[in-house]
């Protein structure tokens, strides 16, 4: 599902009928054939449905984390997202629609965009496919004892890492321990 939006992005900062309007939309994928590791994240927030960019709340650790593991030579600003593919870096989500909180998903969408997201491995054919949430992994995967780090069964040749969600509401990481979570990523595809 491409971008629902049915007006054009909001620049800057969005206003809350801004936010509010960005509510279920989706935003195009970051991707192309043959990435170095395609980042997946749980869904857009509303911020980032708004304005059409991944990670484009502020307080979202997803760039500085990529910067800080070594993924980008300096820190990205989501209106530089294009620059990924250059890297051999690409985004998607598990779920497409935007939510306020990713607790607004049920399991069902997790499953079915777990389906989806097979699909669009299979057709990108990344080398690492990157998802960004312990739960959601568990969920869209039907794996419950998933653990951060790589999975033991990847995606045809594509490997399949869990990383920690850089969502400024997890709090179980740290910036810091988010960007050694992405610089493993990084030293084990070296």
């Amino acid at each position: 599902m491409q971008n629902s939006f049915a007006k054009s992005f909001v620049t800057g900062k969005p206003n809350a009928e801004q936010l509010a309007a960005a509510h279920g939309v989706s935003i195009p994928d970051v991707s192309a054939p043959g990435l170095r590791v395609l980042f997946c994240g749980i869904n857009p927030g509303l911020w980032s449905g708004a304005t059409g960019l991944h990670f484009a709340r502020p307080g979202n650790r997803f760039w500085p984390a990529l910067h800080r593991s070594g993924f980008t030579p300096r820190q990205l600003r989501p209106d530089e997202q294009s620059e990924l593919l250059g890297l051999g870096l690409g985004i998607t989500n598990v779920v497409a629609r935007a939510t306020a909180k990713a607790d607004e998903l049920t399991a069902e969408e997790f499953r079915a965009g777990g389906e989806e997201l097979v699909q669009r491995v299979e057709r990108l054919r990344p080398r690492a496919l990157a998802v960004l949430g312990i739960g959601a992994y568990r969920t869209a995967f039907r794996t419950p004892r998933a653990a951060v780090g790589r999975q033991p069964v990847g995606l045809g040749d594509t490997e399949v890492w869990v990383l920690p969600n850089p969502s400024g509401l997890n709090a179980h990481y740290t910036l810091d321990g988010i960007a050694a979570e992405f610089r493993r990523l990084r030293e084990e595809l070296a």
